[in-house]
């Protein structure tokens, strides 16, 4: 399984070739994303909506998060489990992963819980983790 991060989704919903191409080949495996992603996306939908100063900002972040919705309708969500829970919890008490963003932390532990590729542009935080397969479908 793959497991597409913030990141790569949002490229994705903006039409990057890159990422459309990889997931049409999705017929030689599962893809999904986590809990987290879908919170991020939301959030960042529901912000814009919020913050939108006039009119025709705010009928574009109204589309933006109508369009987030049916996007995040279509994909399988990995929820916490006890084991990513547990992963979790083990790399948040550790000092080496402190500068790493709890929605990352979160991110990987889902991913390593599921034995799931991680298809992101962020290696550098990813590569931290042990035994977690990270790829790079944007650049």
């Amino acid at each position: 399984m793959h497991i597409l991060d913030t990141d790569t989704l949002t490229h994705l919903q903006k039409g990057n070739e890159k990422v459309k191409e990889r997931l049409l080949k999705a017929s030689d495996f599962e893809f999904a994303i986590t809990i987290v992603t879908k919170a991020e996306i939301l959030r960042g939908r529901i912000e814009f909506l919020l913050k939108a100063d006039d009119s025709a900002n705010l009928d574009r972040a109204q589309r933006f998060f109508i369009e987030s919705e049916r996007l995040l309708e279509q994909i399988p969500i990995i929820k916490f489990d006890k084991n990513s829970l547990e992963r979790f919890e083990e790399f948040s008490q550790q000092s080496k992963f402190r500068k790493i963003g709890r929605a990352d932390l979160l991110i990987a532990s889902i991913c390593l819980s599921n034995r799931a590729v991680l298809v992101t542009r962020n290696i550098k935080h990813f590569t931290q983790f042990p035994n977690l397969i990270v790829e790079n479908w944007i650049d």
